[in-house]
């Protein structure tokens, strides 16, 4: 009887501690993790803390189906903004939906536990870099996460699976890692979903339509 408690009660620790085994927004310093303010911590701008942040739940990639994408009733309310920053600022307007919906699922009032807010889950510190006053505003969301998505591809040559790595695990995380896909399983998850969220949206007269899902290898990148 005993013994069996004792499994059980490691099987509900380890089941616990498992649900916290990677963190929202980070930076990597000479190997030790930290947090910034910021998404993506360039190192120029933006304040980062000497202590290391505790873990927070990571994402788990799981594959969309069609229905549960489509049923999103918020999508349709942010497709002309979205268009019109993929437009301003000449980012495809397919990778800026994957990206909203993979990190808000296009609620503009989530809020994650490091503090990242609405459609495109900025930080402080970026909205601050990209003049966003209101982190709960679509519009400025929408053009401040665009913005910094532009450049996250110019900082890696356009090469998508590097911008969208930067955008969860930070920029020197990617730089740190020889201008790789850091080896964190929350950004790999993080990568394969919104790649494969872009690669099967079709064109729709409300935006983006999610097709069939599939998994998305990111290896070449």
């Amino acid at each position: 009887m005993l013994n069996f408690f004792t499994k059980s009660l490691f099987l509900v620790i380890s089941l616990g501690c498992s649900a916290y085994s990677y963190a929202d927004i980070t930076i990597n310093i000479d190997g030790e993790e930290y947090y910034s303010d910021e998404n993506g911590f360039s190192g120029n701008s933006g304040s980062v803390s000497t202590k290391v942040k505790p873990k927070s739940p990571g994402r788990t990639y799981v594959p969309r189906s069609r229905g549960s994408y489509a049923s999103n009733m918020n999508k349709n309310k942010y497709t002309d903004l979205i268009a019109k920053a993929a437009d301003r600022h000449q980012v495809d307007a397919k990778l800026l939906h994957a990206v909203i919906q993979a990190e808000s699922s296009y609620n503009t009032t989530a809020v994650s536990s490091a503090g990242a807010m609405g459609l495109m889950q900025l930080m402080p510190g970026t909205a601050r870099r990209y003049g966003v006053t209101d982190r709960g505003d679509p519009d400025q969301n929408i053009d401040g996460g665009t913005r910094y998505l532009k450049h996250l591809l110019q900082l890696f040559d356009s090469n998508l699976g590097l911008a969208v790595a930067a955008y969860n695990a930070g920029e020197n995380a990617v730089i740190k890692y020889n201008n790789t896909i850091p080896p964190y399983p929350e950004t790999r998850n993080y990568v394969k979903e919104v790649l494969s969220l872009k690669e099967y949206m079709k064109p729709s007269s409300s935006g983006p339509v999610y097709d069939a899902p599939r998994s998305t290898d990111t290896s070449e990148y």
